[in-house]
């Protein structure tokens, strides 16, 4: 069943590059989220995404929004990702695909993960699902325009 606006988002814990698991319903309770999904660390194109989730990083903290990465890269190259593009959020690894597939982000017989965004409001809600989310790297500006347009996010 497709996930859409107003569901409640599906719940998870995962390894993250904080040296922890995260645990969704408990750590992102209270503020909104995002989650962006996306196939590989160190490729062009998701690079060029973590890349301007970075660069607009400090709007997203002043908003108090907490930023995931989502794939099913292993840990230590996430940690490289990380390092290298000086990412300041979360990465986590999902490296059986099982949460990817619940938020509708890994396409079916080949199990590659999909690039899709979803915007949770501080009740873990989906306020916003954004699909093949930054195909010409403009598109960050409609996730800040979201946040800045609707105070019931925050």
């Amino acid at each position: 069943m497709a996930l859409s606006v107003g569901d409640l988002a599906p719940d998870f814990v995962l390894p993250s590059t904080s040296g922890t698991d995260f645990h969704l319903h408990e750590q992102a309770k209270g503020a909104p989220s995002i989650l962006y999904f996306y196939p590989k660390d160190f490729t062009a194109v998701c690079t060029e995404q973590a890349c301007a989730f970075r660069d607009y990083f400090d709007f997203f903290k002043k908003l108090d929004v907490k930023v995931l990465g989502i794939n099913k890269d292993d840990m230590p190259t996430h940690l490289r990702f990380q390092k290298e593009h000086a990412l300041p959020f979360e990465l986590l690894t999902d490296a059986e695909g099982k949460v990817c597939k619940s938020y509708d982000s890994l396409i079916p017989l080949v199990g590659v993960v999909s690039r899709n965004t979803f915007i949770l409001d501080k009740n873990l809600k989906i306020a916003a699902i954004y699909k093949n989310l930054f195909a010409n790297g403009k598109e960050i500006r409609n996730l800040i325009e979201k946040l800045k347009d609707e105070p019931a996010l925050r």
